[in-house]
């Protein structure tokens, strides 16, 4: 996939509409030095530009796959495009993310906004609570977290055990 192209591209578009917009996933664990294989670009920005967003990937070609108020999946036929995930935030949840958000270089040409860790293990974790399928990816993913940044280890329990998942948080610090 061309991250590069595709990720200045979607970024474009959103800063035109005043829209911040920050790397989420393999890219942003990438960011703190935890490496991961990725074959998509992993978004975050709000809520209130999906359906200008939707509308644009699809003027690039791309299919979307899937469609709620916190997420959208998009797939291009062309590979080298890719898939894109979104996920859209409220206003108030956007601004403790991007208030905080550190611009860092990403890959060889890309420096893009990248969420604080204790902010992108908040989001392992509410995907850990609605897709049991992604838990045991998701609890390496935290646990590398961990390892490789110096975080609040507290504020990140604290995500954990806000959605009920503070035994599971244990569970991975245990494994360090």
């Amino acid at each position: 996939m061309r991250f590069v192209e595709v990720a200045r591209e979607i970024r474009s578009f959103l800063e035109q509409r005043d829209a911040p917009v920050a790397l989420v996933g393999a890219l942003a664990l990438a960011a703190y030095g935890v490496a991961r294989a990725t074959r998509d670009l992993d978004l975050l920005t709000l809520r209130s530009v999906q359906p200008e967003l939707v509308s644009f990937l699809e003027s690039l070609g791309y299919e979307t796959l899937h469609v709620s108020s916190g997420y959208s999946n998009h797939l291009h036929a062309d590979a080298g495009r890719g898939r894109v995930d979104v996920v859209y935030v409220d206003p108030a949840t956007a601004e403790q993310i991007f208030g905080a958000v550190e611009e860092r270089e990403v890959l060889a040409g890309l420096t893009f906004a990248v969420p604080r860790p204790e902010h992108l293990i908040a989001m392992k974790a509410r995907a850990i609570r609605n897709d049991a399928r992604r838990r045991l990816q998701d609890m390496a993913d935290v646990q590398s977290l961990l390892r490789a940044t110096d975080l609040d280890r507290s504020e990140a329990r604290g995500y954990f055990e806000a959605l009920g998942l503070g035994p599971l948080f244990d569970e991975i610090e245990a494994g360090l």
